[in-house]
């Protein structure tokens, strides 16, 4: 099939990234690859297959549907986790194919346990507290209920970790919050082993506090962002920058999101390009037509503001980004050609667009930018 543009998967540079992140961990502190958000723009079918050959073994996912995807192509090669959304009804598959699952509602675990039972199978669950985030979690009645409900039914559970999510560990200003919420994490834990739960793994950790509280990493962290070459904050890049004797960035992207140029066009001077009058020509100038836009990606907040890269020269936005397409100014660009390879993200020669750069323009997060490429634009693994 044929696609108006492509997004490429570096292998070494995953590779070096989970090198470098593994080596922020205390010895025997287990990695989970968070691969929610189609694993953040990658792709969760390929990043997936690709981390796993990088000697992941572990994942992380929001929902049943991002599990059943990771399990259709890693069927009893990792341990899948399931952090947020799993109907009633998933709960069967779930169990029958040992994926684990948080547990954050009585109402989960109380259907967990007639599951476990009906399938003679014990469910593989996650305790998630609410220590101070106010999102989901069990709040301290319900613990203790929870607790109770565990140790009465020997069997229809096994108590994979205890879990928590911190309330902004990228940021100083929330460091009150957070030391806060592993103070009362950690006195819950305290009382769940008192009382005789067996747990086997402790977990709060997310990229932002793998770096900036190390007391968090406990037996295994949670890693998104960090893993496909972004900060989870200047904050956090600056304090590693500010003790690292190393001044280049440790990470590297893994994306590079190409199309190329439909068409070419002079456009004389005076006259107005695209839709609307939000951007008039100059001077006579040569415009080149990429076959993406918003339905592909591509924001329209980055109308008259973007850049792309052609022939290793960047290229600006001009007029309004369209569905499927946007014009760029080409003027300047020697020798450019139909056909011709354009960088929406990524590198080309010695010239990069940053997502970073991205995300100023149109006031979007890296996150958010990264999961709104659509799952259609095909993922292609490169060295």
């Amino acid at each position: 099939m044929f696609y108006s543009s492509s997004i490429e998967i570096s292998r070494s540079a995953l590779a070096h990234n989970i090198r470098f992140l593994k080596a922020q961990l205390k010895p025997g502190t287990r990695f989970s690859s968070v691969i929610k958000g189609n694993a953040y723009g990658h792709g969760i079918e390929e990043f997936g297959q690709l981390a796993y050959t990088c000697g992941v073994d572990h994942f992380s996912v929001f929902s049943a549907d991002e599990a059943h995807r990771l399990h259709q192509v890693l069927a009893n090669k990792a341990t899948i986790m399931i952090m947020g959304y799993l109907d009633d009804d998933e709960l069967s598959w779930a169990l029958a194919h040992d994926i684990e699952f948080y547990v954050f509602s009585i109402e989960r675990l109380e259907q967990a346990a007639k599951v476990a039972r009906s399938l003679q199978k014990p469910a593989r669950v996650h305790l998630d507290l609410e220590t101070g985030m106010n999102r989901i979690g069990l709040e301290a009645k319900e613990v203790a209920y929870a607790t109770e409900l565990i140790l009465n039914q020997p069997g229809a559970f096994e108590v994979m970790g205890v879990s928590t999510h911190f309330a902004g560990a990228e940021s100083s200003e929330n460091h009150d919050r957070v030391t806060a919420q592993l103070d009362r994490y950690r006195r819950t834990v305290r009382s769940l082993q008192q009382k005789g739960l067996q747990i086997k793994s402790l977990h709060t950790a997310c990229s932002a506090a793998v770096m900036a509280y190390p007391e968090t990493h406990l037996d295994m962290v949670r890693v998104g962002i960090m893993q496909y070459g972004f900060w989870p904050s200047p904050e956090i890049y600056q304090r590693y920058m500010g003790v690292s004797t190393d001044r280049t960035d440790p990470l590297k992207r893994l994306i590079n999101w190409k199309s190329h140029v439909m068409s070419l066009k002079l456009v004389p001077a005076g006259e107005f390009i695209g839709y609307g009058k939000s951007f008039q020509a100059s001077s006579d100038m040569l415009i080149a037509a990429i076959p993406v836009g918003y339905a592909w990606g591509y924001s329209r907040s980055l109308s008259n503001q973007g850049q792309v890269l052609v022939r290793s020269h960047r290229a600006p936005v001009v007029g309004i980004v369209n569905m499927n397409v946007l014009m760029v100014d080409v003027t300047g660009i020697p020798d450019v050609s139909l056909k011709d390879e354009v960088i929406l993200l990524g590198k080309q020669g010695n010239e990069h667009i940053t997502v970073a750069s991205f995300s100023e323009l149109s006031t979007q997060l890296n996150y958010e930018l990264l999961t709104r490429l659509p799952m259609n634009i095909p993922r292609i693994i490169v060295d």
